[in-house]
């Protein structure tokens, strides 16, 4: 059951815990029966297979979904079948991951040329002129 992000990272079973509960909304006495919404939990401080890095970003970009020890718990209720939920718990997870994978690229501060400068400056006077003309004149010279 190990979940396989890319070629170099594979989450380890060991790491991945699978929990069936009740599932919300329509389905009849379908939904009162039978625990078709999955839960699937990843041991995010505990992991050996995300570096230091990729943990904190992961940790960044899926606050929301973290638990009070700091583990990841991803949630699938799209169908009536538990099998389905499950394989897009695991989806879910993997994207999350693959996107917490991808290192931001670093901002170079750049500054305007000087044509820009130009431009911004002849802006900028040409709609100081324009409301400069349209004020009240004096008749009175």
């Amino acid at each position: 059951m190990s979940l396989v992000i890319t070629s170099r990272v594979v989450l380890p079973e060991s790491e991945l815990m699978v929990r069936a509960v009740r599932s919300s909304g329509p389905g009849g006495q379908n939904v009162n029966r039978v625990s078709t919404k999955v839960e699937l939990t990843f041991d995010l401080p505990g992991s050996s297979a995300l570096d230091a890095a990729a943990k904190a970003r992961l940790a960044a970009l899926a606050k929301h979904r973290l638990d009070a020890e700091g583990r990841l718990v991803v949630t699938s209720q799209l169908t009536r079948s538990q099998v389905q939920n499950l394989e897009d718990a695991r989806q879910k997870l993997a994207a999350l991951v693959r996107a917490a994978l991808a290192v931001p690229k670093r901002r170079r501060p750049t500054r305007p040329s000087r044509g820009a400068k130009e431009r911004r400056l002849s802006d900028k006077r040409r709609e100081g002129d324009k409301k400069r003309e349209r004020r009240k004149r004096d008749h009175g010279e």
